[in-house]
């Protein structure tokens, strides 16, 4: 296995290392094997990948579409540093409205797989950062829905001082308020 999964405190969120291949020339690593996935326990079918490009400060989130296009992310970054953090809002979980955040970068190639049923988010801590997730289910605009990124029930503790979030993002509902059918 090229891999090294670790769960997290929230044990469905699982942190992914892959091995890396150096020399002279610069390196090499698988970001995603199907099969080596699968035998950890990760069986989504990825259908659709998205790109992200944002400055520093910048926070995206906390995102999630309802059932029936609810979706599992496998986030990267390809350029840059964010702090990754996915929010458990499964309301009979044990760790309903917890969260868990990572640092992403192109420097540590470690991805974070955020199963559906919960938010996620990130915030940008270098200059730029170039995200790519891949997600089992296609954007459905008619499921999207979100979390406000300040939510003091969750209180995600934001490893920055002046965000800056869009207008859609700083209008979403609390974890409470939310439509969500997890």
């Amino acid at each position: 296995m090229v891999f090294t999964f670790k769960r997290l405190e929230i044990k469905d969120l699982i942190l992914i290392e892959p091995t890396l291949y150096s020399d002279n020339r610069g390196f090499f690593y698988e970001n995603f094997k199907e099969s080596d996935f699968i035998q950890y326990g990760i069986s989504d079918k990825f259908v659709q990948e998205n790109f992200s490009h944002s400055v520093k400060n910048v926070i995206r989130g906390l995102h999630f579409q309802k059932k029936p296009k609810s979706q599992a992310k496998l986030v990267s970054v390809v350029k840059g540093k964010i702090f990754d953090v996915g929010v458990d809002i499964r309301k009979n979980s044990s760790t309903y409205g917890k969260w868990v955040g990572e640092i992403l970068s192109e420097k540590n190639h470690r991805s974070l797989y955020i199963p559906e049923g919960f938010a996620h988010g990130f915030c940008v801590l270098s200059d730029e950062a170039d995200v790519s997730y891949k997600v089992n289910n296609e954007f459905s605009p008619e499921n999207d829905r979100g979390v406000i990124w300040n939510d003091s029930k969750i209180n995600v503790m934001w490893p920055i001082e002046k965000p800056i979030i869009s207008k859609k993002d700083s209008q979403l509902p609390t974890l409470d308020e939310s439509d969500n059918n997890f």
